[in-house]
């Protein structure tokens, strides 16, 4: 009999983890490999958050906090909501967890009972059904079309609602694709929603600062019928180059902040103090570089976009977000090329070309793969290239 458990049989490791780290185990054997799998910043934290943090150190901020956060990174997140998305929370409608990765497992593993269905949009964040099936409920997983922009539709979403959804997942800009939903979109998807009061939404918003052209964030909690049962995500990680500090937070129902606060006290208990503080300054400090560098994930998007529909086989849309691209491998599985899945074309991709991206299929959607242009142009010059030429080999 194994010693692991039943419910963790019924989950993977997460496929983008994985790729990362093969990428690394070959760059370290001496292989020239370019890494594109990777969902993070290439930018370095910015120097004033970073002396944030020394100063905590040097001013003796280390001992325990608050389990759900610091009372001055609360008030900097409440400030934050107020500020750029005019919504108003009391502290204790805040929680502040390890990531929000975190603040998601909380919150699914204190709200899912077994059976309850979570709609999951796909392609997908490659953890969120996994952290369903952990809690113990069941991912209701919706396929949006490329000829829709990878979004829900509201028709798609009124036929995945049943008696039994507990949740439904929103995120954008979205990891992997980019898409992003509009003011408009989000009013139509809670047109559906004001008339399922028993559904609560998380709204996953942690590359709300990384948009391009004209797009306008929004978030579905500024639609107030809805607020009192949406909890909305967010965290420092992506807008501020903060992967490795570790700080998500979420704002929502008393109710289910308080379960979430439970959770994480009989788990990891207060997030580190130290990134707590430098956090602080994140959110309250200046914002300047925020544009600069969206100009330059803008810069790289719109050279990947170019090249990649320039590559017979492949085709991708243009994304309003985030550092992915989506692009679709289908043009490329057939006899001739001897592949037959998206798996086996990143396989082979990175094999005969060291350049590693991730299979479509990890996000929902086969017949795509993910690429992250969060790298330098330099790579990414590089890495065309080398695709340009594999997919011009097969």
């Amino acid at each position: 009999m194994s010693i692991v458990s039943n419910s963790l049989k019924r989950i993977k490791p997460s496929p983008t983890i994985a790729v990362t780290t093969k990428a690394r185990e070959l760059r370290a054997a001496g292989k020239d490999v370019i890494g594109l799998g990777a969902g993070e910043p290439d930018f370095d934290t910015p120097d004033n958050i970073k002396g944030a943090a020394i100063e905590a150190i040097n001013n003796g901020d280390t001992k325990y906090t608050a389990v759900d956060g610091t009372p001055a990174l609360k008030k900097a997140i409440q400030a934050k909501f107020k500020r750029e998305n005019n919504l108003s929370y009391d502290l204790n409608q805040i929680t502040v967890g390890t990531g929000g990765k975190q603040v998601l497992y909380n919150a699914f593993m204190a709200t899912v009972n077994k059976g309850d269905e979570v709609i999951i949009p796909a392609p997908y964040w490659v953890s969120y059904p996994d952290i369903i099936l952990l809690a113990g409920g069941k991912p209701k997983i919706v396929k949006c079309d490329e000829k829709d922009n990878f979004k829900l539709t509201t028709q798609k979403l009124k036929n995945a609602i049943s008696k039994k959804t507990k949740w439904i997942i929103l995120n954008s800009p979205s990891n992997p694709t980019g898409s992003s939903y509009s003011k408009s979109e989000i009013k139509e998807i809670a047109e559906v929603l004001k008339k399922n009061k028993k559904v609560y939404i998380l709204s996953d918003d942690i590359y709300e600062h990384i948009t391009y052209d004209d797009f306008k964030f929004s978030t579905i909690a500024e639609i107030k019928e809805l607020k009192d049962r949406t909890l909305t995500m967010n965290g420092v990680s992506k807008s501020y180059s903060m992967t490795g500090w570790r700080i998500g937070y979420a704002a929502g129902p008393v109710e289910i902040i308080k379960a979430i606060s439970k959770i994480q006290s009989q788990s990891t208990s207060n997030p580190s103090s130290i990134s707590q503080a430098a956090a602080v300054e994140a959110l309250n400090g200046t914002q300047d570089f925020i544009k600069t560098r969206a100009d330059s994930f803008k810069e790289r998007r719109n050279f990947v976009v170019d090249s990649l529909n320039n590559i017979k086989g492949i085709t991708c849309l243009k994304p309003e977000g985030a550092f992915y691209v989506f692009p679709s491998c289908k043009g490329l599985l057939n006899k001739k090329t001897k592949l037959k899945s998206d798996t086996e074309f990143v396989q082979k991709l990175l094999e005969k070309a060291n350049v590693a991206v991730v299979q479509g299929s990890a996000f929902g959607l086969p017949g795509y793969f993910r690429i992250s242009y969060a790298t330098s142009m330099e790579n990414l010059k590089k890495a065309m290239g080398r695709i340009k030429n594999f997919c011009e080999d097969l």
